[in-house]
């Protein structure tokens, strides 16, 4: 088969995009050929009903906050890979605790500062008079993580309480919006050789439905290591040559023994949620997030590095008509994932000194 019918069967087969990849040169840098990518028309979160999601996108620096609201409940898990991670109330979702459902999920920039974005959520659910029933008062359950992103522009200049509850002000039953918005504002990706060597990362989100089954992830990519396409294990975004125009593949780096000593530790991590209209248990629903971690496997790599806090939130609407099988939800999931990943990197643009997968593609093509 020629390298166009290849082609051309692959875009029959995917239905989707085109857009770049990168293939190995002589040098032993990554240039680009055209192909395609199966992450066109991917759907999104809110393709699972009863969910809406909502975003704050700080203007002052690349940063922000997303948050999924389950106002009705949700069953929830969670599973923590990463090495680095920055949490809250995750201990709650253990099906060994006494908690059922959860009323919203937040994912944010900020590092450990952006946990403050929670209590905004909680603000905003409890005018709304949605929480758990104690004896004197509704208490919103709100599980939380954080990806670092405080090295771009001022620091002190984080997602707060405000910025939650704003985010909560922005939810939408119909929101699909990808790439520099909420949490992946100021998300990076290839850090194996420091920031200045790095790639623009972002928010990305996919959907599938499977019968009655319907899974979707939203996912903040600030990956240490590259991003990949799944179905080809083509390079999309990660580590660049000193000057900046390729890509090294940060993984054949390290086996040719070139990995430096990390100029910086725990400012990584790839968080994100998984939602499914089927009816879980909390066990199950850990169940389901520890499957998804596949996708993120699948999608980078490295992955779920000391440098990382790899933290993925699994949700579980129970609005399906009938009962589906367990095997099934955690596959689709992982899937998902691996589809929401290489749209975050597809939508996400530029920064200065932080191209995009757009902007490098555009830079080669020209070259």
């Amino acid at each position: 088969m020629t390298q166009l019918a290849e082609l051309q069967t692959r875009r029959r087969f995917f239905s989707s995009a085109v857009g770049m990849t990168w293939t190995a040169s002589n040098l032993g840098c990554f240039e680009l050929r055209a192909f395609a990518v199966p992450f066109a028309d991917a759907g999104c979160l809110t393709d699972v009903e009863g969910l809406k999601v909502g975003h704050y996108t700080e203007s002052r620096r690349p940063t922000g906050c997303t948050v999924v609201l389950a106002e009705a409940g949700a069953v929830a898990g969670v599973d923590v890979r990463g090495s680095a991670p920055g949490t809250h109330e995750t201990d709650l979702l253990s099906p060994l605790n006494t908690v059922e459902k959860v009323h919203a999920v937040v994912l944010s920039g900020g590092s450990a500062f952006g946990l403050e974005t929670a209590s905004g959520v909680m603000q905003y659910l409890e005018e709304q008079r949605i929480g758990y029933q104690t004896r004197v008062a509704r208490v919103p359950i709100v599980p939380a993580a954080v990806l670092f992103d405080l090295g771009l522009g001022d620091a002190r200049v984080r997602p707060d309480k405000r910025s939650g509850y704003l985010a909560c002000k922005a939810a939408r039953s119909s929101a699909c919006e990808e790439g520099n918005v909420g949490a992946g504002a100021g998300a990076t990706v290839g850090k194996m050789f420091g920031l200045d060597r790095a790639m623009k990362g972002g928010l990305g989100t996919a959907s599938v439905q499977a019968g009655s089954a319907t899974v979707a992830a939203l996912v903040a990519v600030n990956a240490f290591g590259d991003v990949l396409d799944p179905a080809t294990g083509a390079i999309l975004a990660g580590a660049r040559t000193p000057d900046g125009k390729r890509l090294v593949n940060s993984m054949e780096q390290m086996r040719q023994g070139r990995y430096p000593p990390p100029k910086a530790s725990g400012e990584n991590t790839t968080i994100g949620v998984v939602a499914t209209n089927a009816a879980l248990s909390k066990a199950q629903a850990s169940k389901i997030a520890q499957m998804a971690h596949d996708g993120l496997a699948r999608s980078i790599n490295p992955v779920h590095t000391p440098q990382d806090g790899d933290t993925l939130f699994a949700i579980a609407t129970g609005t399906a008509n009938s009962a589906i099988d367990l095997t099934l939800l955690g596959s689709l999931a992982a899937d998902v994932v691996a589809r929401a990943v290489g749209r975050a990197i597809l939508r996400a643009k530029g920064l200065p000194g932080l191209p995009s997968h757009l902007d490098l593609a555009s830079s080669q093509k020209r070259g």
